[in-house]
């Protein structure tokens, strides 16, 4: 099985990837609205395709990305029945199984934080989402959206901290940069939930934490309930429209060769080698400008911010730095040229 966890550290938001690399067919569960498209280009670059996004619950302190993947991929929205959401294609009940190729995700009702929590479990019980239920060495909080600190306990008592004691545990947030815990970890070290803790004990404990309401409450809650689709018709959020272009995992955009010898419209392609390159065996693509990275800050004002820009090098790599430092001046219309000018010459499109 293929498992990544992904974070955003503006919410310290956990979102995580599993996929069946036999069918390809992948979940991903609780995406954050600004890195959507992070998200579906990891699940390319692994060959992936998700049949599922999934929400622990109604999370107050992002909006979720989930809406836009649909978009993206076709995919079918998932969160628990008791959330109250609408626009989801799935409703999930205790017991309920969510699968992707050949595996599957076990779905248990934890509520306690919201009335909605869920808690997925790996088919064979090696790893659980824990969502805001049970977090590494604490829990989430209770103090609103129908939070109740006596269902919580009784959530995690019989529903997580009953799983083998090996089974590791990841929760949709930490605020310390701890990653993974376990079943047997959380028994021994969580204070406030360890075994030998009380359920009056516990419940004393989360009516004096005394935490500030989220940021984002009125916001997150309110988009999250029609499972992060915008208001009114929108554009997809991010798309540029100039070119046929590929997201990356490492954030920037790509156009292939062959797209880049078929558009038909003015672009500026800024070739980003040394002096020596430009004219050498590889040569240079037609009205190339050339522009030596290490000279790109102090000429940044030579290029037009209306007409987009390819960036090219040998191999892609330092036309990728280029396309991040573009990105970093404020120009937004740029793509790296996928594979430098190795790949544009293997395709035999024209070099000067």
């Amino acid at each position: 099985m293929i498992f990544r966890q992904l974070f955003d550290a503006t919410s310290s938001t956990y979102t995580y990837v599993l996929g069946d690399p036999a069918s390809g067919d992948a979940v991903i569960v609780d995406p954050v609205l600004e890195h959507w498209q992070r998200d579906a280009a990891l699940l390319r670059e692994l060959g992936l395709a998700p049949t599922t996004t999934l929400e622990t619950h109604v999370h107050a302190d992002h909006v979720t990305g989930s809406w836009w993947l649909k978009q993206e991929f076709g995919c079918d929205i998932a969160l628990a029945a008791a959330t109250g959401a609408v626009g989801a294609d799935r409703f999930l009940r205790h017991d309920d199984r969510v699968s992707f190729g050949r595996r599957q995700l076990l779905v248990r009702a934890t509520p306690g934080h919201t009335r909605g929590c869920l808690t997925l479990v790996l088919d064979d019980a090696s790893l659980a989402l824990t969502g805001d239920c049970l977090l590494i060495r604490g829990t989430g909080r209770t103090d609103f959206q129908q939070g109740d600190a006596h269902a919580m306990f009784r959530s995690i008592r019989d529903h997580i901290m009953t799983l083998p004691g090996e089974c590791l545990l990841y929760p949709a947030h930490d605020y310390r940069g701890l990653s993974v815990s376990s079943v047997s970890e959380e028994c021994r070290f969580n204070p406030r939930i360890a075994d030998g803790v009380g359920e009056e004990d516990f419940v004393g404990q989360m009516r004096n934490l005394n935490l500030p309401h989220p940021k984002l409450l009125d916001v997150a809650v309110a988009s999250n309930l029609r499972v992060g689709a915008p208001d009114g018709t929108v554009e997809r959020r991010g798309r540029p429209d100039w070119a046929p272009l590929r997201f990356t995992v490492a954030g920037i955009w790509e156009i292939d060769p062959a797209d880049l010898a078929d558009l038909r419209r003015a672009v500026q392609v800024v070739d980003v080698r040394a002096a020596e390159e430009f004219v050498g065996p590889l040569g240079h693509i037609r009205n190339a400008k050339l522009l030596p990275l290490d000279q790109l800050a102090l000429r940044i004002g030579e290029l037009s911010r209306d007409v987009p820009i390819v960036t090219v090098c040998r191999s892609g790599a330092r036309s990728a730095q280029a396309a991040v430092l573009f990105y970093k001046a404020g120009l937004v219309q740029v793509a790296n040229l996928s594979g430098g000018m190795l790949r544009w010459t293997a395709e035999h499109h024209p070099v000067e």
